[in-house]
């Protein structure tokens, strides 16, 4: 067929429209500012609009609000953003020594500063990503508040008697005062253009969501601030920093962060230890190694799964409280982050840990001296290129200020436990990836992984294999475009954010760098918080709550085992 006729498939266009999102958002950070609503805003909207995100559900629809998707964003955006005309996003510029209270949302790390009624500054500390992030949440707010905007307004463009009576509940809220709930839900249903059902749904959702204004709030500010535009030509703005401009991308805060973690290995005579990396969250190996131990009066011979559960409870924090005390008390130091880069780390001397009351293929040979026992480095999740960066920072040799001979760590293995959306299983599958595929480049990292499909057999939990997609963004995956990644030759089995960037690190320090030993033992696993292929269950469609507890054990378990046996 000549090429003049050949049409571009769906997941074709989706690809092309999360190049032209990109392509628009650097020239825009560039350039320094641009109004979301303005032409340069329109062409990152009508991108998004072609592209229809499954994590943003109804966005494409002219009348129908998205309510998943707007719980999804403003718990992942700080709280009074949709009252804010201006918003700056800045690197660290010193407002964490200002009066102003930070804000943060309680699904991100970063710190965030309201100046006055009508400006938010938003700091970005974690790399292109988190700007590529956080760009494309406003992008999908501001396309809701033009449709908030339209249905507030009848057929002869007069405010309809539904946005008055939202006003007046809406100051009643805010005095405290009480309103009727279900005669509130009418008129949100006429302005969302949702059922009654739906709006009570989401209503119930957005005010059980920790620091998120009600859905009743951020529906009027959006349409306020979205008919101010119109009628009175009053602009929102988004701009970006010189600061943030000039720093972005050149490792700033990852230097920061992996010189901290380094002097105190130095100072604890850990630098020349066995090192064993692990990026995951920072409870699973802590509650592992010690809790059976801390909490053995309460938990008597329980398995660590039962633990584990106990401690998700969010009515448990007394127990959460207890374990990390005495973990800090038998081997654990704690490094909390203040680099800027928003990651944890604990670090675990296996040494002054008492293994008692753990299984023996969960210690360290007992012939062992001290001086050759492991030294377990636990990372906080990094978050899309940033894990290049701080993988990247971590695995060069320590350079000391008072020595002419830079240290290089004796990392034995490094492991990757994340959540991921899966592709072929359900909510809660382990992934075990053989390959890292960076979305939209050529560049694949196929490696070793020393954790095998095997090594999960008899668990009751789905396990599959294969290469995965590191995408550039969760929130910018279209159905057609993630059913070619499983149906093509490709055939992958699920996507995340951050494995291709670690494994560029990684080869980059063993294979060119030379500071790490070439053959380090590489271990990832993932289990599925998503599978955006199936209705209901996207990441907006709300948290796995304990369905995360087995699989997020199981891996840890899996993990530590081969860090011991190795």
């Amino acid at each position: 067929m000549p090429i003049s006729h050949i049409e571009r498939s769906s997941a074709q266009q989706a690809r092309a429209a999360i190049e032209r999102i990109y392509i628009a958002m650097r020239h825009l950070f560039i350039r320094g500012s641009y109004k979301p609503l303005g032409v340069s805003g329109e062409a990152i909207i009508d991108a998004l609009l072609t592209l229809k995100p499954e994590i943003y559900g109804s966005i494409a629809d002219p009348e129908r609000v998205e309510l998943d998707g707007l719980l999804y964003i403003f718990e992942r955006l700080p709280q009074g953003i949709e009252e804010c005309r201006y918003i700056n996003l800045i690197t660290r510029e010193g407002f964490e020594h200002s009066n102003f209270q930070p804000i943060s949302a309680p699904k991100r790390r970063r710190n965030s500063y309201r100046i006055d009624e009508k400006q938010m500054f938003i700091e970005m500390t974690r790399g292109k990503s988190d700007v590529y992030d956080i760009l494309t949440h406003l992008t999908f707010m501001f396309i809701e508040s033009n449709k908030i905007r339209r249905n507030s307004l009848d057929a002869k463009n007069r405010i309809r008697r539904e946005w008055m009576m939202l006003k007046e509940i809406v100051e009643k809220e805010d005095s405290g005062e009480l309103f009727e709930e279900e005669v509130a839900y009418t008129y949100l249903s006429a302005l969302l253009g949702r059922t009654f059902d739906e709006i009570a749904t989401a209503c119930q959702r957005f005010a059980a969501s920790k620091d998120v204004n009600s859905l009743f709030h951020i529906t009027y500010w959006l349409g306020k601030l979205a008919i101010e535009d119109e009628e009175e030509d009053k602009d929102r703005e988004i701009t970006f920093s010189s600061a943030l401009r000039q720093k972005i991308g050149h490792h700033v805060y990852g230097a920061s962060w992996a010189y901290n973690i380094k002097s105190l290995l130095m100072e604890k005579k850990l630098i020349q230890r066995p090192i064993h990396i692990i990026s995951s969250n920072l409870h699973s190996v802590m509650n592992v190694l010690y809790a059976p131990e801390a909490l053995k009066h309460t938990f008597k011979n329980s398995p660590i799964e039962d633990i584990a559960n106990e401690l998700s409870q969010e009515t448990n924090n007394s127990l959460r409280k207890e374990v990390k005390h005495f973990s800090l008390e038998h081997g654990m130091y704690e490094i909390e982050d203040e680099s800027g880069a928003n990651i944890g780390v604990h670090i675990f001397d296996t040494a002054k840990i008492r293994f008692s009351s753990l299984p023996t293929h969960l210690q360290p040979d007992k012939d062992l001296e001290d001086k050759d026992k492991p030294v377990i480095l636990v990372m906080d999740y990094a978050f899309g290129e940033q894990a290049y960066e701080t993988m990247d920072e971590l695995l060069k040799p320590f350079e000391q200020e008072t020595e002419e001979e830079d240290i290089c760590l004796n990392v034995q293995s490094i492991s990757v436990m994340g959540k991921a959306g899966t592709l072929i299983g359900t909510r809660g599958t382990i992934l075990i990836p053989n390959a890292h595929v960076f979305e939209g480049t050529a560049d694949n990292y196929p490696f070793e992984n020393a954790l095998k499909k095997e090594d999960f057999e008899g668990s009751d939990l789905e396990v599959y294999e294969g290469p995965m997609i590191s995408v550039l963004g969760t929130s910018l995956q279209n159905k057609d475009m993630l059913q070619f990644f499983q149906t093509s030759s490709w055939n992958m089995i699920g996507l995340e954010m951050e494995g291709a960037h670690y494994q560029k690190a990684i080869q980059a320090a063993s294979k060119i760098r030379k500071s790490i030993k070439e053959d380090v033992v590489l271990r990832y696993a993932y289990y599925a918080s998503d599978n955006p292929l199936l209705s209901g269950h996207t990441l907006a469609s709300g948290s796995l709550g304990l369905t995360g507890v087995k699989p997020t054990y199981l891996i840890t378990l899996k993990i530590l085992e081969g860090i011991f046996a190795q």
